[in-house]
């Protein structure tokens, strides 16, 4: 078996071609992609050629951990799932290049476990559930934010979801006026116009490794800096202001299958809205050019490409 995929060969040099499969096991399930979604960060890092060395990494490689379809056939031991809708976080199946995150693919194969099910009328919505779920994990490791440094898609989902949980509205940063926009019950504004010191929590996640100085120059007495982004830069900060504030540091990594269970729960009892952050959805076919756009234009919060065309 093959199937089309997104392949970097290597930074900046992206294409769209057939990748063999390779078979699937017992307990394997094959996906028909249907929609998969384009990180601004840890896939932009893969463009670009930024992304830190770690297990796994290398090029060629299919990226992307964001995608939705149905489940077409299966091994012996999951028959019973065929057909259902489900939301997938990668996969590792190509027999000539490496699964990093290797969702972005019009066949995926992967064990029935990762294929979460979720409502089919989420359509392209579903596939924002990986960064849901990162940004709950993110809330369940201690108190809430009082300021969220980054109004993209993680931004947003950690304001909804901390707003969700009956904590007060944080405090939104963006630099940029045009990403300023789009916020339900809080309030997103520039750096320069905020004029508080005594943030109790700040969760950054912007990517940005140079801030943390700033940052903890609004921390109060024993505030905490949650870093929920992903840094290419190595991190580093003044020792003195983060001696006398007491200063904490809380790295926030990927989610787990708990958090996305609770993840789907929340946004199936509409308590969690993923409206209004999808704002480019392109066919696969143009997957040279969306992969750029997504980086690069201002306007585009969140990149979709479409599989339909494949079915």
């Amino acid at each position: 078996m093959d199937a089309l995929a997104v392949i970097l060969d290597a930074p900046k040099r992206l294409s769209l071609r057939p990748l063999a499969l390779n078979p699937p096991s017992s307990s394997d399930v094959i996906v028909e992609t249907a929609w998969s979604g384009i990180s601004t960060g840890t896939e932009k890092l893969l463009w670009t050629g930024e992304m830190p060395r770690f297990p796994g990494m290398g090029y060629p490689l299919v990226p992307g951990y964001e995608s939705v379809g149905r489940i077409v056939d299966a091994g012996p031991d999951a028959q019973s799932r065929i057909g259902e809708w489900v939301f997938v976080p990668g996969a590792n199946c190509y027999a000539e290049a490496r699964g990093l995150f290797g969702g972005t693919s019009q066949k995926l194969i992967v064990p029935s476990a990762r294929a979460l099910t979720i409502s089919e009328e989420l359509a392209e919505k579903g596939v924002l559930i990986a960064l849901a779920a990162t940004a709950l994990h993110a809330l369940a490791g201690g108190e809430p934010p009082e300021l969220i440094v980054g109004h993209g898609v993680l931004g947003r989902l950690l304001a909804r979801m901390t707003i969700a949980s009956g904590a007060p509205a944080p405090v939104v940063w963006d630099n940029k006026e045009e990403r300023r926009k789009g916020t339900e019950g809080y309030d997103c504004i520039a750096p320069k116009d905020d004029d508080r010191h005594d943030y109790q929590t700040i969760f950054d996640v912007s990517g940005y490794a140079h801030g943390l100085d700033n940052l903890i120059g609004r921390l109060a007495k024993r505030g905490e800096i949650v870093l929920a982004g992903f840094y290419s830069d190595r991190l580093s900060f003044g020792f003195p202001p983060a001696f006398q504030a007491e200063a904490r540091l809380r790295v926030a990594a990927e989610w787990s299958p708990e958090d996305l269970a609770s993840t789907q729960a929340l946004i199936e009892t509409g308590a969690v809205s993923l409206d209004g952050m999808i704002t480019d959805i392109r066919p696969a076919s143009e997957a040279e050019k969306a992969y750029p756009a997504a980086f690069t234009e201002i306007d585009c919060l969140k990149m979709v490409l479409d599989w339909s065309s494949y079915e």
